[in-house]
């Protein structure tokens, strides 16, 4: 019998089709087909993006304003299961990275449809609230416009102190842009308010994306599927370079304010609620429930200690962990048989790559999933936990 589905694709046409498996396969010097090792890939990226790293100045207040394309465009397949689905699921992920590598900047979100531009959520430190606003408006209608996504963000941008580095990120799915003015007019508006925009594309490259990029300095790619996707909206996280001219030293006053009690009910700022625990002000003694956020009373800003140690790292990184290979590297020292972090082996490792990192501090060598781990997630090395 014939194992035909409904739409007439047999069973291992079906497997092609829904996983789309032939995008991992590449073909050897011999010929033959053999699947990608991504991790690899990804690492190698990785690795030299951090070598071409250099201790130049950055934007550590950031206000960005994300903008959403929930046109028609977004409800696209060539993404599976949707353009939508996709940029909702890797706009989270970028949220919470964001601000564990950003502890004392703001998000907002934006979206577009039916040629109008949303603000769906204001400026602010609390991941949970971002995410959840984003989750409840996934739905795609109407046409695009960059104009009036453009015009709203400068709007609550402009607003911004002169300490702080405005961007944008814009995820387009359209491939046109229905404006009611000038848009040419409004680039100029963003470039003279300091506002740097970068866009990542989900469908193909468009002149009037690249020229927003260019005129604010921002980045302009196109992802080609949703592990480049993912790769790029994550470049963005790290604080990007400040430009020279709008680089200031500027001094800001800062409220370090202490823990309320959890039986202490009061009214809380951000909600209107009355609620247990909290913070509360040092200069008005206004009650707020998260911390890094500016007191609506007073305007201080208020931080935790954390908040500013958890920056500092972006100021002085620690050097490239230098890469090794399983013979000896030097006459007098050897590779070790394990790794330092994770005891997997270092001089049997199968099919993947034989490659390890040293610690520049304490010269403990790691595999390259600790030599990811350690730059990514922790800041420190495990083996002489230096900051990072």
């Amino acid at each position: 019998e014939d194992e035909d589905d409904v739409d007439g694709l047999e069973a291992w046409e079906r497997a092609y089709a829904d996983e789309r498996s032939w995008e991992s396969l590449q073909e050897d010097e011999s010929g033959l087909l053999r699947s990608i090792d991504n991790k690899a890939l990804y690492h190698a990226q990785y690795r030299r993006r951090l070598r071409a790293a250099s201790r130049i100045q950055k934007g550590l207040i950031r206000y960005l304003c994300i903008v959403i394309d929930l046109s028609r465009a977004a409800s696209e397949t060539d993404f599976r299961p949707s353009r939508m689905a996709v940029v909702a699921k890797n706009v989270e992920a970028f949220i919470r990275e964001f601000f564990d590598q950003n502890p004392l900047s703001q998000i907002g979100l934006v979206t577009i449809k039916d040629g109008v531009a949303n603000c769906l959520t204001d400026l602010g430190g609390s991941p949970e609230s971002h995410i959840k606003a984003l989750m409840g408006k996934l739905e795609c209608s109407g046409d695009s416009s960059l104009q009036n996504a453009l015009d709203l963000v400068c709007g609550y941008l402009e607003q911004i102190p002169s300490y702080g580095h405005r961007e944008v990120l814009i995820l387009n799915s359209a491939l046109s842009t229905c404006d009611p003015g000038d848009i040419m007019e409004t680039i100029q508006k963003c470039k003279k308010s300091k506002v740097r925009c970068s866009v990542i594309g989900l469908s193909a490259e468009i002149f009037i994306c690249k020229h927003i990029c260019q005129e604010t300095g921002g980045l302009y790619s196109v992802a080609v599927d949703e592990s480049h996707f993912k790769e790029l909206i994550l470049e963005h996280a790290p604080p990007p370079p400040a430009i020279a001219e709008f680089a200031i030293a500027n001094l800001i006053k800062m409220g370090f304010p202490q823990r309320a009690a959890e039986n202490v009910i009061s009214i809380c700022l951000c909600h209107k609620e009355a609620r247990g625990g909290g913070y509360t002000c040092p200069r008005c003694k206004a009650r707020v429930c998260e911390l890094p956020t500016e007191c609506r009373i007073c305007g201080l800003t208020l931080v935790s200690s954390p908040h500013l140690a958890r920056s500092y790292h972006h100021l002085f990184p620690i050097a490239p962990f230098d890469e090794v290979t399983p013979v000896l590297s030097s006459s007098q020292h050897k590779l070790p048989k394990s790794c330092f972090g994770c005891q997997q082996s270092l001089l049997n490792p199968g099919n993947r790559p034989s490659l390890s990192v040293e610690c520049p501090r304490c010269k403990q060598f790691f595999c390259i999933d600790c030599d990811i781990y350690i730059h990514e997630s922790l800041h420190n090395c495990p083996g002489c936990e230096s900051f990072r």
